[in-house]
């Protein structure tokens, strides 16, 4: 069982999904010469079919994106939070902490029961959202809702329970770490956040929560099994990373890597093409689960997987409330879902699919949302139209920059139809990434999140990690076979949008949609920042934004703040060597969007990543998530027994602080991922 359990390091998109701009790409390849000339009258002709009247896509013109006034920090490969003079960083909900006054403190020792970890605060805290209470300013009282995305086994169980996924207790007791933890949260008397133990609404969802699928797929016969046979009721929310907030005060909650949990030991079996198009194999990331509980054995329950890979809504003020999983945003392993009203008030929800070579969607509803009536957005992410994104070069190569369309993903249009293995609306849900290969959408550079710049409507940022996956411009085409793929290239050529071969560091890319209006179904977009390393070659220094005092590798979550400034955390390599000299830690930066200057705010503990931003309302409030300190990985401080040590997991398990003790210290007993509150000394907004 591998301590880096949580990479799903695989590629489940074969095709390649050539446009002319690859081709264009391709002959400039050839021809070098040719890089400063104008781009081929027939890719403008382009836009023409899609009856857009595009600009030029630059920088925001917008109202003026919030100012930046704190003194950088250094990267660190230390164990400890760093963040600016004149901040301080709390610790307040952890690994283990109770969520009722009854409910038992975490032993350190990891041997708790199932029953004592699902009244207890679940593992990899990710994405989080600050719910104001109705009636009051929020600013000193409110409702959390975080994600739990997964947990690392070297950590979770005690040396007599460690690895043996056999142990159904032990697979409850997983089950009941993962999904999401809703906790009341306030400023007490001497101005320090905590978390009130015996709120309300407090409350674990978990990998076996009851669950209503909702919308057009609910009840399709590829969502039915033995133990229900409706296609409607299902257990549980499995690897919850991002996540989002919506105009009617719901939380809703991304299903990414679910595939992992899915495994078999029946001996023969195969994946079928949708399996394989979701990464379903017999082994799994090596959880096992499928040993200790028939429900993620892909023999015995084949359909159980459909069930997983959904956006999940939850209100949070309704602590009895049923989760509803939400078909119509489709299936696939979404990273985060951010959701803004258009410019008439439909909902509109962005979210990125996690893997590398796949693609960036957006699902807008068909009704409209009243604010004088919250009970209007009850049902409403439940009929809409989901599109993927297709990002067209402009007209000048190289300058990072361009033009897109939003291709809808309906049955019978663009080829999705019953010949082509979508026999009706619920199967191009169910199959959307097949859909998505099907229209031609871009793919990219592992689409992680997506945050949209509330100070002006239209413009959204998206993540885009990493991805060693990308071929050269002279990539051979697409393997697409009737609305699959086959064996084959699964290295698409380098575009303007994705404009590395090998791409380590990752860039984020900013959208601006047509006319303003989120519902718009063509945009501007630019790359914002590319990142590197400047103490490399090339195009390893990544964009001019990029120096000595912000390098960075690996953009993953990214939030708009109250006041348009761009946050950017990091989930990439901490080895601080080779390409990642001088990163440190993983980390979080700040960037100007007018100017599209970045400042380092904040270095995590070793091994951790930096995830998941919210703010109260006045931004004078920062929540953040520091998740798996003390991972392995690419860690640069691992020690000589361990690097000795024959059976490395259980080394880890034998030694559970010898990677970190954050936060706790030695006496700790482990690493724990944890909630924290970053607030400025003078009271101020934070960045300022």
């Amino acid at each position: 069982m591998s301590n880096m359990i949580r990479d799903d390091d695989g590629v489940s998109n074969a095709s390649a999904n050539d446009h002319l701009h690859d081709l264009i790409e391709r002959e400039i390849a050839r021809n070098p010469s040719r890089r400063n000339m104008l781009k081929s009258g027939a890719a403008l002709g382009l836009l023409g079919i899609f009856g857009s009247a595009l600009t030029a896509c630059g920088g925001s013109s917008g109202p003026a994106a919030g100012s930046i006034g704190f003194k950088a920090v250094a990267t660190s490969s230390g164990d400890a939070i760093v963040v600016p003079e004149g901040y301080t960083a709390d610790v307040m909900y952890r690994w283990g902490d109770p969520i009722t006054a009854t409910a038992p403190a975490f032993k350190g020792d990891a041997s708790e029961t199932w029953r004592e970890q699902e009244v207890q605060s679940g593992d990899n805290h990710d994405g989080i959202n600050f719910f104001p209470f109705p009636g009051t300013d929020g600013n000193s009282r409110g409702i959390l809702a975080m994600n739990h995305e997964y947990i690392n086994p070297e950590y979770f169980h005690n040396v007599a329970n460690f690895n043996k996924p056999e142990i159904p207790d032990n697979t409850k007791k997983q089950l009941a770490a993962h999904g999401v933890s809703v906790i009341e949260v306030q400023r007490n008397a001497a101005g320090k956040w905590e978390y009130v133990k015996n709120s309300q609404y407090n409350r674990r969802i978990t990998g076996y929560t009851p669950m209503t699928l909702t919308g057009p797929a609910a009840g399709h016969d590829l969502l039915k099994t033995a133990a229900d046979a409706t296609g409607t009721q299902v257990l549980g929310t499995l690897n919850n990373c991002g996540a989002g907030q919506t105009p009617w005060g719901t939380y809703i909650t991304c299903e990414e890597n679910f595939n992992g949990y899915f495994g078999t030991d029946t001996a023969g079996w195969t994946p079928n093409a949708l399996q394989n198009r979701y990464g379903i194999s017999a082994a799994g990331f090596g959880y096992g689960w499928h040993k200790g509980d028939p429900r993620f054995d892909v023999a015995v329950n084949p359909n159980e997987p459909n069930r997983h890979g959904w956006v999940v809504e939850i209100d949070p003020y309704a602590p009895t409330s049923t989760p509803k999983k939400r078909t119509a945003l489709g299936r696939f392993k979404h990273e985060n879902a951010e959701c803004v009203l258009s410019r008439m008030n439909k909902a509109v929800v962005y979210t990125g699919c996690d893997e590398r070579n796949e693609y960036l969607y957006k699902f807008v509803s068909t009704g409209t949302y009243d604010a004088a009536n919250k009970a209007s957005g009850a049902n409403l992410l439940d009929t809409g139209i989901l599109y993927v994104a297709r990002f067209d070069a402009g007209t000048v190569v190289g300058d990072n920059q361009g033009t897109g369309v939003w291709l809808p993903l309906v049955h019978g249009q663009n080829g999705l139809t019953a010949e082509n293995g979508f026999a009706n609306q619920a199967e191009v849900l169910i199959k959307a990434r097949q859909a998505a290969d099907r229209v031609g959408a871009t793919m990219m550079d592992r689409p992680e999140w997506v945050a949209a710049n509330r100070t002006k409507p239209g413009e959204v940022f998206l993540a885009c990690t990493n991805n060693n996956r990308r071929g050269s411009s002279a990539t051979p085409s697409s393997n697409m076979v009737n609305g699959t793929t086959t064996a084959g290239s699964a290295r698409p050529a380098i575009d303007e949008a994705n404009p590395r071969a090998v791409n380590n560091w990752g860039h984020v890319i900013r959208i601006n949609e047509t006319g303003a209006d989120a519902a718009a179904l063509a945009f501007n977009w630019d790359i914002f920042v590319i990142a590197g390393n400047p103490a490399l070659d090339g195009a390893k220094k990544g964009s001019s934004n990029i120096d000595a005092s912000n390098t960075f590798n690996s953009p993953d979550g990214i939030q708009v703040d109250p006041e348009g400034r761009l946050w950017i955390q990091t989930d990439g390599s901490y080895a601080n060597t080779g390409d990642f000299v001088n990163q440190g830690n993983n980390q979080m930066l700040v960037a100007d969007i007018e100017t599209k200057k970045i400042t380092r705010f904040l270095v995590g503990p070793a091994g951790c990543e930096v995830t998941g931003v919210c703010w109260t309302p006045d931004g004078r409030t920062m929540f953040i998530n520091i998740q798996h300190p003390g991972e392995v990985g690419s860690h640069p401080n691992a020690p000589a027994a361990y690097v000795a040590a024959t059976n490395k997991d259980a080394w880890v398990n034998a030694n559970p602080t010898a990677f970190s003790k954050w936060p706790d210290g030695p006496s700790g007993g482990r690493p724990r991922s944890a909630t924290v509150v970053i607030r400025k000394n003078d009271g101020g907004v934070i960045g300022t």
